[in-house]
């Protein structure tokens, strides 16, 4: 699995497309266990400029740094709620650019998700020698 080097993985996280050489890189980015927190990860790599350009232009403007800080970071509060709330339907819709079918992401989860819990249920059995 070849990752992409900082300036893909940048026009990657703005929603650029990268070559197919890097599908299987994508396909881990959207199923790995640490997906959710790439995906916040992606939205304030995304916002970062703006906010950046926001807390200059409030503290400038309005020249109360702790009331422009406090926006800033209820903006990204929201921002990361928004994310939360749409990170799976995002995750998969990427994935579908990449050629893999709708859905394939939660599903690869969901999958892996089973067989983790399959394997906790039977160390389970074995070492209290119940069965369920």
């Amino acid at each position: 699995m070849r990752r992409p080097n900082p300036v893909l993985w940048l026009w990657y996280q703005y929603g650029g497309r990268l070559p197919a050489r890097y599908r299987d890189w994508v396909l881990h980015d959207a199923t790995c266990r640490t997906w959710l927190v790439r995906a916040l990860l992606r939205t304030l790599v995304v916002l970062a400029p703006v906010f950046a350009v926001l807390l200059v232009l409030l503290g400038l403007v309005g020249g109360n740094w702790p009331i422009a800080l406090g926006s800033i970071l209820l903006g990204v509060l929201v921002s990361l709620r928004f994310a939360v709330a749409n990170a799976m339907e995002s995750v998969d819709s990427r994935l579908v650019r990449y050629g893999f079918p709708p859905g394939h992401a939660s599903a690869t989860r969901r999958a892996k998700d089973a067989a983790k819990h399959a394997d906790e249920a039977e160390r389970y059995r074995r070492k209290w020698g119940r069965s369920t």
